[in-house]
């Protein structure tokens, strides 16, 4: 695969060329107001550069003196917050010389990162060709692609890159495999940009086969008490116990060399399309290794921007998808409920300005590229983009998420439990596994049973519940690596978005103040799995 090779990262002071950043191009985005975009790149140490913005047609709309600090020569400045639109020309000056970057726009700019679902190209999924051709139709979303790297030790620039700032064409988003540009990403920003009508810029840094240790700074890593050295056969998950980390899947080697320099970008939002490795390695960490990857990669955007890029940078994320449909073990649905920190749903306190696109329904067995990689990245990126315009524009009475259980009320006697949710139910299978309760009175290991659905009403869900008769202790739904065909799990709401899985303790409602039983039946707290999901 061709790279776009570039200025050595630390240029030594003699002789630096006046430059910008590597990620810094013809037809890019820069971040709109209510910030101000970073920008930065090299030059002689020891005299100032002059960053001039003008219109096209040569009218200066500002003009920044910045110093150059040496070495190893680098400049940075803090462009005046701009209203969407362009084009611009972007000037920097030293002296007699100047390097000038044509056709940028202002608007948002989102990086989009994770492993290979994310780097699924638009060649490779379903609809490509109508998809690819459609890219002509948007040419103020524009795409950038960093090549996959890795470095031990922090870097500051970019080495490579797969493809620089580009408008959007056939080719450039369907280069080829798992290489550029990505479907999710591409769609993502393609959504966006109808419903908001301005421009839009993608970055992509993504790699596929790679655990989010390797996404970490040691930061992040060190907050969830991890190690350096976490391929030992001690730390292992119980999956591989024997498995070590290396190459892309070392710890913090694709932060350093992907994420880290990118920090002084000024952003409007993250996509993370990740967890598929940590279904097979260090699985139960993730409920900490990703809330500390996000508010890690928060506090580093911020500081990187100058504070530009707001402390609670918007993030969204795909819960996992399938692989296996009969699997051995539930790695995977496991993963997807450490992706919500075990709360099951999204934002939450221990996740705030977060979003979720849940993605088990979206099944692909015959996908070429193996199961693990579905073709349907439309509903993905719909279901992503939904969670972007409520969370991070702050889009009021959007619907983007499912309907999750707020309330549980056993009837003893008729042997039913009532399941009542946060929005009006649609069911679309009648499958006697999707939901299952825990009956047994010692709370590890669990003996789970299947709790047939008797009946669908508006926002309750009955389910026949006799055999566990007074002792129901834990409520699933959906916890198995392949719940249902495509687009074909039990719950679903109006709009179309899949109910969550969840795994919840189900207490008696009295032994906790303010909550009574009922005239109907002994209502039950329904809380965050916790003890049960360690004896699943």
């Amino acid at each position: 695969m061709a790279a776009w090779l570039l200025l050595a990262l630390a240029p030594v002071a003699a002789g630096v060329m006046l430059s910008f950043a590597s990620y810094y191009g013809d037809h890019m985005v820069l971040q709109k107001e209510p910030v101000g975009a970073v920008v930065w790149g090299y030059a002689e140490p020891g005299a100032a550069v002059t960053v001039t913005l003008s219109r096209d047609g040569g009218l200066i709309v500002m003009k920044k003196m910045v110093q150059v600090k040496g070495p190893p020569g680098t400049w940075t400045t803090v462009l005046d917050p701009m209203d969407q639109g362009g084009p611009y020309t972007l000037t920097a000056g030293q002296g007699s010389e100047n390097v000038t970057l044509q056709d940028i726009y202002f608007g948002d700019v989102w990086l989009c990162s994770g492993q290979s679902n994310m780097a699924m190209t638009v060649l490779q999924i379903a609809n490509a060709s109508q998809e690819l051709v459609a890219a002509a139709h948007y040419p103020y979303v524009r795409v950038f692609a960093a090549a996959p790297a890795r470095s031990d030790a922090e870097l500051e620039d970019l080495e490579q890159i797969n493809l620089p700032w580009s408008i959007p064409t056939a080719e450039n988003l369907g280069h080829g495999n798992f290489t550029y540009f990505s479907a999710v990403c591409w769609l993502l920003g393609r959504y966006l940009y109808e419903a908001l009508q301005y421009p839009i810029g993608l970055v992509e840094a993504a790699w596929g086969g790679t655990p989010i240790e390797a996404w970490s700074s040691r930061r992040a890593l060190q907050a969830c008490g991890l190690p350096e050295d976490m391929g030992s056969p001690a730390l292992s998950s119980s999956i591989s116990p024997h498995q070590h980390l290396s190459g892309p899947q070392t710890p913090s080697v694709l932060w350093n060399a992907m994420i880290h320099p990118l920090l002084n970008m000024t952003l409007r939002g993250v996509a993370w399309y990740q967890g598929e490795a940590n279904a097979f390695l260090h699985t139960d960490r993730y409920n900490c290794t990703f809330p500390a990857l996000i508010a890690d990669w928060r506090q580093a955007f911020h500081a990187g921007s100058a504070g530009q890029t707001e402390p609670l940078l918007p993030f969204g994320f795909v819960q996992l998808s399938t692989y296996r449909r009969q699997s051995p073990d539930d790695s995977f649905t496991r993963l997807r409920w450490h992706q919500t920190a075990d709360l099951g749903v999204v934002p939450n306190a221990r996740m705030p300005g977060t979003f979720m696109a849940v993605a088990m329904d979206l099944c692909d067995e015959r996908s070429p590229y193996g199961s693990i990689h579905p073709r349907d990245k439309q509903n993905v990126a719909h279901r992503l983009h939904l969670g972007a315009r409520a969370v991070a524009y702050g889009e009021k009475d959007l619907v983007f998420q499912g309907p999750y259980p707020t309330r549980a009320v056993l009837e003893v006697t008729r042997g039913l439990l009532n399941v009542t949710y946060s929005q009006e139910l649609v069911c679309r299978q009648r499958d006697t596994r999707a939901f299952e309760v825990c009956c047994s009175s010692q709370p590890s290991p669990c003996a789970w049973l299947p709790a047939p659905v008797v009946a669908v009403e508006s926002r309750t869900v009955v389910l026949a519940v006799a055999g566990c008769g007074t002792l129901v202790l834990g409520l699933r739904y959906a916890w198995a690596e392949w719940p249902c065909e495509y687009q074909s799990c039990a719950l679903y709401n109006s709009q179309g978005l899949p109910a969550p899985p969840f795994l919840l303790d189900a207490l008696p409602a009295g032994e906790t103040p303010g909550r009574l039983e009922t005239a109907g039946g002994r209502e039950l707290l329904l809380l965050p799995g916790s003890w049960f999901s360690r004896g699943i």
